[in-house]
């Protein structure tokens, strides 16, 4: 699938601004881990950017999320494996991360959204002052952006990634498109 064509679905899909920056946030940092993984960058990427596509209707039903994305994107061209890591990054009991994109997904998701409050806290509220030791500061301290789980991003370890590389390769794609996430 083309990226315009995944960012028209967003736009179908998807009402809320923040989100799809989120989701924009989630697609350069998956295209960097890939990069740094040996994956492919264009289908890590898309399976960053459509990762939430079904937040919106499954806000309120976590047991369906990741699941109505995998059925909208079917017979859409986008490869098995690709919807697979949307499907598994919610982790849920049935359909657990397996492969390394499955397992970056689901450790970056709640990464990205830990580095926006980290910037919106800092005194510039933006990305480019930011190193990964201000943000590696805010991810100890555990009542900052509580919602950020930490456990779920420190399963970076297991794609072997150190924590503060990931959040480092994290950062540095954020920083790449900061002018889109507005920061």
């Amino acid at each position: 699938m083309e990226r315009k064509y995944a960012l028209e679905l967003i736009a179908e899909h998807i009402s809320k601004g923040n989100l799809v920056k989120h989701m924009l946030a989630t697609e350069a940092a998956m295209r960097a881990l890939a990069e740094r993984l040996g994956g492919d960058p264009e289908s890590w990427a898309l399976a960053g950017l459509l990762h939430d596509l079904d937040y919106d209707t499954t806000e309120k039903d976590f047991p369906r999320h990741g699941h109505e994305t995998a059925r909208l994107l079917e017979g859409r061209g986008i490869a098995p494996e690709v919807i697979h890591a949307i499907e598994s990054h919610p982790n849920h009991p049935e359909c657990p991360p397996v492969s390394e994109m499955d397992k970056a997904l689901h450790a970056v998701d709640g990464l990205t959204g830990l580095i926006v409050a980290a910037s919106l806290m800092h005194p510039d509220k933006r990305l480019a002052p930011l190193d990964t030791e201000f943000v590696m500061r805010r991810f100890n301290e555990k009542r900052f952006a509580a919602g950020a789980n930490r456990d779920q991003i420190a399963t970076c370890e297991t794609i072997g990634v150190p924590l503060e590389e990931f959040v480092g390769i994290t950062l540095d794609a954020m920083k790449s498109i900061s002018g889109d996430l507005g920061l």
